[in-house]
């Protein structure tokens, strides 16, 4: 079983670009995001925020502030999630890290928006790698992208809120039939130091 699950959330998986016409329940999604959310991040400030976008109303919006090549697939897929990052997570941190409620003061503190920035990003986008491994344990594809434009995203979807737009990902079931040849990744000595 162990072999299983980590050919299915590594091995076999694959970056999908086209999707079957099947749907993702609300059910999912919401076991999804319980999945993701234990995903470790400093001070457990958790800062990332999902869009799911569903709707042809919605998709609609979405398309033309992708590149040309990700918009048939964004359109194609079931699911659209827009991954976000929200720059003041620190009001959040009273709950989420009781036992240090001062902690919000070291973000909110007047000359400490790039720390906030920085921390939200980095852990947003951990917790945008967890939607992906909790997105294939539960047997869903997932084909993310950084091909749009971040500031028309921002505007047309977290207008008058603190959150940006991280990245893009595709979520469903993907038709691997069109799936091309896995692509090589590096060996360890190439990307990995013993110290």
């Amino acid at each position: 079983m162990r072999r299983n699950m980590l050919d299915r959330i590594f091995r076999e998986a694959r970056t999908q670009n086209a999707w079957r016409d099947t749907p993702v329940g609300d059910e999912t999604l919401q076991e999804l995001y319980d999945l993701l959310k234990w995903a470790p991040t400093s001070m457990n400030c958790g800062p990332a925020r999902f869009l799911f976008i569903r709707s042809p109303e919605a998709k609609q919006r979405l398309l033309p502030l992708m590149s040309p090549g990700n918009r048939e697939k964004t359109r194609q897929a079931p699911v659209t999630v827009i991954v976000g990052y929200d720059l003041e997570f620190y009001e959040h941190l009273p709950k989420l890290f009781p036992h240090r409620p001062e902690a919000r003061d070291g973000f909110a503190a007047e000359g400490r928006q790039a720390h906030a920035q920085e921390t939200a990003f980095r852990n947003g986008s951990l917790q945008g790698g967890y939607l992906i491994l909790a997105a294939r344990a539960l047997g869903l594809d997932c084909g993310p992208m950084s091909g749009f434009d971040a500031a028309a995203v921002d505007a047309e979807f977290w207008q008058g809120t603190s959150v940006r737009t991280n990245f893009i990902c595709n979520i469903g079931y993907g038709d691997h039939a069109v799936l091309h040849q896995r692509l090589p990744r590096l060996a360890f000595d190439e990307a990995c130091r013993l110290l």
